[in-house]
């Protein structure tokens, strides 16, 4: 599930691709890289094709122009222009914010996609270090609060690729592990204990595993509520019941996951959907609705899976265009 900056972008939602890891046409010549002198993946710089575009009004009637003399296609690399500087530390690859965005054709100006389809214009973004993804390339290494554009040519989407414009504010810091109100302890369920940093330490109980998916809340979270098909931005611990072995964790890898409910076993896809921003859930899900007589990376056939499960962040799969 990785997509990076050069991955085609439709009209279609265009957050959807980003979180999803699908590619349209071609890939990139290069990736970014981190710059020998800061930690930046890309650190990106103003150019004419950047300080051309102009950004009028706020809030959901932003509107983002591009003139006809900014000759994105023309430009040897992303520009990235600072609209308004903000004052807060400097957002990092790996973080995860509440971003308000715009992303344009540069051709005409013509939306691609918007945070204008959330209630309050603003969607959790992940900055995965691993995607280096459009907004890794517009929000990295500036200040929380800062307004900027960022103009990406055609050419970093590989051959036939059309040039865009993003614009993106980030406007604050999102916690990296669930923040509910705790909920008591299910009896026969797996027992969970968090270490400082929120990572879940999974105990087994000495019992045969259900035959059927069984889901707890351990913390009860009041965002917005997973739907079917929605990307989900979490943090999780899977191990197996038989012995209580590690096959997986966010927590491991050092960043939070993102992936569409749609794109999981059964089981996981079921601890998610219906469940709210915020929430700790605990699952435990048998072989048929998860990988079955079929073994895993880390996974024997046949194998009882037991979950710990962060629900960070949720965005809607499908809108249309703002």
């Amino acid at each position: 599930m990785r997509i990076r900056i050069a991955a085609a972008l439709s009209a279609v939602a265009a957050t959807a691709l980003l979180l999803s890891g699908c590619a349209g046409a071609g890939s990139p010549s290069a990736s970014p890289s981190p710059s020998a002198s800061s930690s930046c993946l890309l650190d990106a710089k103003p150019g004419k094709a950047s300080d051309a575009i102009k950004v009028e009004g706020e809030g959901k009637d932003l509107k983002v122009t591009v003139p006809s003399g900014a000759d994105i296609d023309k430009a040897t690399a992303v520009e990235r222009t600072v609209v308004k500087k903000g004052d807060g530390k400097d957002v990092k690859a790996g973080d995860l914010v509440s971003v308000r965005y715009r992303i344009v054709n540069a051709a005409d100006s013509a939306v691609l996609d918007s945070s204008s389809r959330s209630s309050d214009d603003q969607i959790p973004v992940l900055l995965d270090p691993q995607q280096q993804s459009l907004f890794v390339a517009a929000l990295e290494c500036k200040p929380l609060g800062s307004a900027v554009v960022a103009a990406i040519p055609g050419k970093m989407f590989g051959e036939g690729g059309k040039s865009v414009v993003v614009y993106a504010e980030a406007t604050k810091k999102l916690p990296t592990v669930a923040d509910g109100t705790a909920v008591a302890p299910v009896e026969g369920m797996p027992t969970v204990k968090l270490a400082k940093d929120g990572a879940p330490e999974i105990t087994i109980p000495k019992t045969d595993p259900p035959t059927e998916t069984k889901i707890s809340v351990l913390k009860q979270g009041d965002g917005a509520t997973v739907a079917s098909g929605d990307y989900v931005i979490v943090q999780y611990r899977g191990v197996t019941w038989a012995d209580g072995k590690e096959f997986d964790s966010s927590w491991k890898r050092g960043t939070p996951a993102q992936f569409q409910t749609t794109g999981v076993v059964t089981g996981f896809k079921k601890a998610l959907e219906g469940q709210k921003v915020g929430s700790q859930v605990l699952a435990v899900i048998p072989p048929a609705e998860g990988y079955g007589a079929q073994a895993q990376s880390g996974i024997p056939a046949n194998s009882t899976l037991v979950f710990v499960i962060d629900i960070l962040g949720t965005v809607p799969s499908a809108a249309p265009a703002q």
